[in-house]
């Protein structure tokens, strides 16, 4: 069996050889930090991204099997977005910046984490119509210009990409369609707080704005399967809850944004993709019963360091129909090879059930020691393969 094989058994709950050792990328402070230890070379953390000849050298340098990111994705958020600019500049070097979201944040210097919010383009319906709108339409070229992973190499659609698309019995890990997100992108460019004002304030401007990126999307899954493209999952992106629970309305999130995901999981399922996968952080339960009646069956990333979630009881409520890649606690690697062991340990039973595919929740972070991650695919192999 294939690595490609392998994934799709074990998300199918068939039989399968062994089980892959899988990651989701690294923070850009992680690789520089390891380059000057001398694990990588300052060429590799320089040029990494997902799917790229560095995360595929990086990767196998450490012992993982392939990265989750490893998606064909057209643009499916504003387009063209806007221009970055800087709008001012302290004396510190801390600079406020109007994002390609359309959101003025401020960058501090030295700091690497989620920039503060400080203003958004987006209003109400006004700026909507004007500025957001048309960027939300789709066009040929977003499926045109978007390059193809192949194993390394980014291909352009005319040059080798869609040859590559249409044999995956030529690929070694699987390749994923990434069909954008259903109302994530809407909190991104309108901010935590004007997205919970338009629940009760404008939901019918609400209900617009989620057509029109539910519109987007099911347009790009179905012109790439126009092409005679073959993917093996699609998978959405959200990031629409925290630690207590989602950032929407559930019975919102049932009623508006759910048809949504139903008409592309139906779309994705007439051209043989049965692994829908959605990337939300948080805690999802509250949503999760939704997502699954809606097509969308494998859960990522799982965030077991933070509040220490667990495929297990969502499996015990929901059975089979459920799936999941991540849940791995990668916050071990910032400790010692006993951590490592106990997290391993851990997995044990939660890879028994099936389904399930450990993977750490996230990016590496920069407190991640070189030998732990390795020693982290060195067991995994040893125990699972």
């Amino acid at each position: 069996m294939t690595l490609r094989d392998n994934v799709l058994a074990i998300l199918r709950y068939e039989d399968h050889r062994t089980l892959p050792i899988v990651h989701f990328g690294f923070w850009p402070e992680t690789l520089h930090r390891w380059a000057d230890e001398g694990h990588i070379s300052r060429e590799e953390a320089e040029n990494w991204t997902d799917c790229s000849e560095a995360d595929i050298t990086i990767g196998r340098k450490l012992g993982f099997d392939f990265n989750w990111g490893h998606t064909f994705a057209p643009p499916a958020r504003l387009f063209p977005s806007f221009t970055r600019k800087i709008l001012e500049e302290d004396a510190e070097g801390n600079i406020k910046v109007l994002n390609e979201d359309g959101v003025i944040v401020m960058e501090k210097r030295g700091v690497v984490s989620i920039p503060t919010e400080v203003d958004h383009l987006f209003r109400g319906r006004r700026e909507w119509e004007e500025q957001f709108r048309d960027r939300l339409l789709f066009s040929p070229e977003r499926l045109r210009d978007a390059d193809v992973p192949a194993e390394g190499r980014m291909l352009p659609l005319d040059e080798g990409g869609l040859d590559y698309l249409r044999t995956p019995e030529t690929r070694e890990p699987p390749l994923g369609l990434n069909a954008g997100s259903m109302i994530g992108q809407i909190r991104d460019f309108a901010g935590v707080e004007n997205l919970s004002y338009l629940l009760v304030d404008d939901p019918e401007l609400l209900e617009e704005m989620v057509a029109a990126v539910g519109d987007l999307s099911y347009q790009l899954v179905e012109s790439a399967l126009e092409t005679g493209a073959r993917f093996d999952y699609i998978h959405f992106w959200e990031d629409i809850c925290f630690k207590n629970g989602p950032l929407v309305v559930p019975s919102f999130f049932e009623e508006v944004v759910a048809p949504q995901y139903r008409r592309i999981t139906a779309l994705a399922a007439s051209g043989g993709i049965d692994i829908v996968s959605v990337d939300c952080d948080g805690m999802i339960d509250h949503l999760l019963p939704y997502w699954l009646q809606s097509g969308v069956n494998t859960m990522f990333p799982i965030e077991v360091g933070t509040w220490r979630a667990s495929i297990a009881p969502w499996r015990e409520k929901y059975g089979k129909e459920l799936r999941g890649v991540g849940g791995m606690d990668k916050t071990v690697f910032s400790r010692d090879r006993t951590a490592v062991d106990r997290e391993v340990e851990r997995l044990k039973p939660l890879v028994e059930l099936g389904g399930y595919i450990p993977c750490p929740d996230h990016r590496i972070a920069p407190d991640a020691e070189w030998d732990n991650v390795r020693y982290y695919c060195d067991r995994m192999r040893e125990v699972f393969c």
